[in-house]
């Protein structure tokens, strides 16, 4: 009798997911197992925590959920704590398994416990690999990675011109496990990290699985029927709605892109087809471009130049860093964005490219300290979208921007009225909204008739960001 383990990694669904698909129509009996790895829960080399709260606890009950799943097929879901290459290896062992499959990703770490897997599985079982987490899958690009475009646009008009998306695979209908101890799912305690905050201000709760993941997407696309304005609502700061918000759900793997890009053609066939629409499946191109990229540049995504052939030194001044991670800069939209990050595990895309760049162009430090905080605390991180986007942002890596993100009227056009800021720092809503933006303006005297005092119910601006802001222009 063939047995197969399959290792869920960042796939964590039933639906598409050609690893576990491929396994159970190879083998008469399949074990499928995730693994709680410990050195998901250590401390990066930047001095960040690996995994924070948020994304801790949806891992958890994406776990659960993925268990639920495969029970409902006459299955079971195996869970275990440790190094993958070592239990995998004796589960490989104990169940006399024919071949492991499991599901291949592009960055370095991910890449380096796959062969640390393959190296320790027992002579005679094979390592079979799928690529399962990318709207194109990579053996169909048009152009091999090695020798794709390091700019988005001539990408994505090649792949949309000749690449082709595969269908999706169906679920299975029976999955047949051996009698084995299941295992617990591990507590937040268990696993060494806090629970998360609650906070009201949240723009959604954002629950793990590929149940959740699939009611997120019926509430806002079918039930809300907000996909048509999505294009012209996608820069929003507060509420549910003003985007899709799957990006946690597919970074898990709860949900895969061909899933999501079939439910858009089904809302273009039954409802409506227009830029809107469209603008979705063009941000799960951005997101394959980026998985693509780190295929092809590896860990040079790592270094402080990222894939550029730039002289760039950055500051390491530690204070500065936690100042920008408290939110006490200063700055309200900076230091209201990283509070609703803190708190709630999940920022806008605007507000994550304003402060990444205030890091990186006004304070000058190492964009990697940023993009190793956003590892711990998004609840939606991804490798290649995060450390893509940061290199992106700090001016060394693809469709590199050589210019900067004014935080300020940014702010005064994307929150006018400064309500996104006076949410998350409701010390300041006795402001009107030009000093809400811009407190150090207030003369002392305004300071208080509104009952704000700089350096006392909010903190002095740590620089002199509009006169940083000249001397960028000038440069």
């Amino acid at each position: 009798m063939a047995t197969a383990v399959v290792w869920f990694r960042d796939d964590l669904r039933v639906t598409d997911n050609a690893t576990l698909t491929d396994a159970v129509d190879a083998a008469d009996a399949v074990v499928p197992v995730y693994v709680f790895d410990p050195r998901d829960r250590r401390e990066t080399r930047y001095g960040t925590a690996k995994c924070g709260p948020h994304r801790t606890q949806f891992r958890r009950e994406s776990v659960r959920d993925l268990r639920e799943s495969i029970r409902d097929r006459g299955g079971e879901l195996l869970v275990r704590r440790g190094r993958p290459e070592e239990l995998l290896s004796e589960l490989a062992r104990r169940t006399d398994a024919d071949a492991v499959y499991a599901q291949t990703k592009p960055a370095t770490e991910e890449r380096a416990r796959a062969h640390a897997v393959e190296a320790a599985l027992p002579e005679g079982v094979s390592f079979e690999q799928r690529w399962t987490h990318t709207l194109y899958h990579v053996s169909d690009l048009p152009t091999p990675c090695d020798r794709i475009e390091d700019t988005f646009t001539p990408w994505r008009q090649t792949v949309e011109g000749d690449g082709e998306i595969r269908d999706l695979v169906s679920a299975p209908e029976a999955i047949r496990t051996p009698d084995l101890d299941p295992g617990p799912i591990p507590t937040q305690s268990d696993l060494g990290v806090v629970d998360p905050p609650t906070d009201d201000r949240a723009v959604l709760h954002f629950e793990g699985g590929e149940s959740a993941g699939k009611r997120r997407v019926e509430d806002y696309v079918w039930d809300g029927d907000h996909l048509r304005e999505y294009k012209q609502t996608r820069n929003g700061l507060l509420g549910a709605d003003y985007s899709s918000k799957v990006s946690p759900w597919l970074a898990a793997g709860c949900l895969s892109p061909r899933w999501i890009h079939a439910e858009v053609q089904r809302y273009e066939a039954d409802r409506v087809e227009n830029e809107d629409t469209y603008w979705l499946v063009f941000e799960l191109l951005w997101r394959d471009f980026f998985q693509f990229q780190f295929q092809k540049h590896g860990g040079a995504f790592f270094t402080p130049t990222g894939i550029r052939d730039v002289d760039r030194q950055w500051d390491r001044d530690r204070e500065a860093f936690q100042r920008w991670i408290d939110g006490e800069t200063g700055v309200p939209f900076v230091d209201a964005n990283m509070r609703e990050l803190t708190q709630t595990g999940y920022v806008s895309n605007r507000g994550r490219q304003n402060v990444a760049s205030f890091l990186t162009d006004a304070l000058g430090v190492d964009w990697r300290w940023g993009a190793a905080y956003f590892e711990a605390r998004l609840v939606d991180y991804d490798v290649a979208s995060n450390w893509g986007n940061w290199a992106y942002q700090a001016g060394v890596g693809n469709d590199s921007r050589d210019d900067f993100f004014d935080v300020l009227s940014q702010a005064e056009y994307y929150d006018d009225d400064a309500e996104y800021v006076t949410t998350w720092l409701p010390e300041l809503s006795s402001l009107p909204p030009e000093y809400a933006h811009r407190p150090w303006r207030m003369a002392a005297d305004e300071q208080v008739e509104y009952g704000v005092e700089l350096g006392v119910d909010y903190p002095e601006p740590m620089l002199d960001i509009e006169a940083r802001y000249d001397e960028l222009r000038d440069a």
